[in-house]
Order: C-alpha cells, then sequence, then structure tokens
C-alpha cells in the first residue's frame, strides 16, 4: 500500500528540437510519487502526441489509481491495469524506486542484473538545414561526442548526410528518420547512408507502411522505433527489421522493457535502449536496461536547458549509472 502524488512539469530545451514531425522548445513530463513508510519512489514519463498521449489524459489515468494504489494495487497488478505507454511507466518506475528504498536493495539487485557501468550515449542532432547540422556535428564531435544521431526525414537529407559527414569524418553515425522517408525514396537514401558510413537507421519508413522493409536488400541495419512497443507483435516484425529501439515510455515502464529485451534478443533482433526528451529520472531506469544494448541513446537530459538535481552524471559521451537519491 502506498499513497500516491503526481505532478507535471517542464523543462526548457536548450534551443529548439526538431523532427519530421515539428519542432518543441520544452519538455514536458508527469512524475508520479509513491510514499511508504517513509519512503518514496519516483517515476517519470513523458505523454507522446504521435501515440495518443495528452499530459493531462495521462496525469488522469495516474490519478485514477490512486484509491487502488492505496488500498494494495502492486507493481504486478499494474501491468494488467493500464496498457504499455507513459502512465504505466511513471507508475511502473516509481514501484521500483519504492522497492529498492524499502528494501535497502538496488534494483539491479532486485532485478537480478549485473553490476552497472558508464556507458557511451548518442547525442542527437536537431533536424535542420545540411550547413547548420554540420555545424553541430564538428562541435558535438569537438566536445568529445563520438556517436551522432541524426534527425531526419525532409527533402535534402542526402545533402545533409554528407555534409554531416564531411564536417565529422570520424564520428559514428545512426540516424533517425521518424517515419519520415518514403517507399519510392528509401533505397536511395539507405544507399547514401552506407556511402558516409552510417551505422543504423531507425524507422525509415511509417509504421503502418513499412511491409517493403522485408522486400528489399537493406544497404544498412534498420531499427524499428514507432513500429515497436512492447513484446506484442515482436516476431511479425522480425523479417522487417534488424534491432528495435526500447523506449521505457513506449514499453510502459521498467518491467516490461526489460522483458521486452530479452524477448528482442530470442528472435535475433539487436536492441537499442532510447529515450523522449526528459530528465535524469526518466533516464536512470532505461539506463539499466541499456546495460545489454549494442546502441544507447540516453541524451535527454543533454539537450536540455537544465537537468533535475541531483541527474545523472555525463563526461562527454558516458553516462554513469544513477546514485540512489535520483532513482533505484
Amino acid at each position: 500500500m502506498a499513497q500516491l502524488a503526481l505532478s507535471i512539469e517542464r523543462f526548457p530545451i536548450a534551443g529548439t528540437f526538431t523532427i519530421a514531425r515539428g519542432s518543441k522548445t520544452e519538455a514536458v513530463v508527469v512524475e508520479a510519487r509513491l510514499t511508504h513508510n517513509g519512503a518514496t519512489g519516483r517515476g517519470e514519463c513523458v505523454p507522446y502526441a504521435r501515440y495518443g498521449e495528452t499530459v493531462e489524459g495521462v496525469a488522469a489515468a495516474i490519478a485514477a489509481l490512486g484509491p487502488d494504489i492505496a488500498t494494495g494495487l502492486d507493481r504486478e497488478a499494474l501491468q494488467y491495469r493500464l496498457p504499455p505507454g507513459a502512465a504505466r511507466n511513471a507508475l511502473d518506475c516509481a514501484f521500483w524506486d519504492l522497492e529498492a528504498k524499502l528494501s535497502g536493495m538496488r534494483v539491479e539487485e532486485r532485478a537480478g542484473l549485473a553490476a552497472l557501468h558508464p556507458l557511451t550515449t548518442a547525442f542527437t542532432l536537431s533536424l535542420d538545414t545540411p550547413e547548420a547540422m554540420a555545424q553541430a556535428a564538428a562541435a558535438a564531435t569537438a566536445a568529445g561526442r563520438p556517436l551522432l544521431k541524426l534527425k531526419l526525414g525532409a527533402p535534402g537529407d542526402r545533402a545533409r548526410l554528407r555534409a554531416i559527414r564531411a564536417a565529422a569524418p570520424e564520428a559514428r553515425l545512426i540516424v533517425d528518420a521518424n517515419e519520415g522517408w518514403s517507399p519510392a525514396d528509401l533505397p536511395v537514401l539507405l544507399d547514401t547512408c552506407a556511402a558516409v558510413g552510417v551505422e543504423l537507421v531507425e524507422q525509415p519508413l511509417p509504421a503502418a507502411d513499412d511491409r517493403m522493409l522485408a522486400r528489399i536488400e537493406r544497404a544498412v541495419p534498420v531499427c524499428a522505433d514507432e513500429s515497436v512497443h512492447d513484446r506484442a507483435g515482436l516476431a511479425t516484425l522480425r523479417e522487417r527489421y534488424d534491432a528495435v529501439n526500447i523506449k521505457l515510455d513506449k514499453a510502459g515502464g521498467f518491467t516490461e522493457a526489460l522483458a521486452l529485451a530479452e524477448a528482442a534478443e530470442g528472435l535475433g533482433f539487436g536492441v537499442m535502449v532510447g529515450c523522449m526528451l526528459a530528465s535524469s529520472l526518466a533516464m536512470a531506469p532505461a539506463l539499466l536496461v541499456a546495460q545489454r544494448a549494442q546502441v544507447v541513446d540516453l541524451d535527454g537530459p543533454l539537450l536540455l536547458a537544465r537537468d533535475r538535481t541531483p541527474g545523472l552524471r555525463y563526461e562527454g559521451a558516458v553516462v554513469y549509472p544513477p546514485e540512489p537519491e535520483l532513482w533505484g
């Protein structure tokens, strides 16, 4: 039994963040807090309009479970009360944090995970002109960020790719088209990605129109993002994608994200762990899942004008495991 509280918080972005679907200047998150016997567990989620979520709707879905949580609804039962998505993520992570604090054991111990290690995260370049993205790539690599994630999905992407590679010849590159490419343009864009040394392309086609991926030779490995949420339907994607991007806000929490990673590995997928634009509180549980990932994209706090205090420790592109004061 625990008492639920929640809040809506806003974190300004350092500049403007643009992807194929639009731009934003702040990250709006919902924080859930569960308190029991003097301990408080926290979880943070990002409601995402692409999946039909609103901040108000997610907050209401969380608040509606307050009476049930007070009378004994636990983390296991939560998995059946809410669908995969942001609301369940915030509560699931808050339950894990609360359990850790009440037991005196870290979450990784309770989950049966190995000791945690620092990880190298990608650093995201917002969609812009080829010249602006090239400048941003040069600045990012100079700042010690060797793995760049390029937001693409608009006319001129081939020019962007070539300009970025010229500006950052040593950088490792991954691409996220956010469903912004068309089937007609896909082969030439993948060929350009291969020519400039891109290592992975996320969600090139709309999730509802990605069957073509099973019929073409992929010049670069392709990763499902919008096409995969939780374990449901994972097997049907095997012929279309080489990897899956696991995000706790899509999966519905740390519990399902761990299970999804194991299931994906069992089917032969590569694993990427990504994030929405959010604070260190949202990154912390994802960092535990990311210990088994081949690609880590947990740079949300690096894109904000300010983070939570305490937050995760970032040194260049290296992010360190969370301290108990933050989560887990």
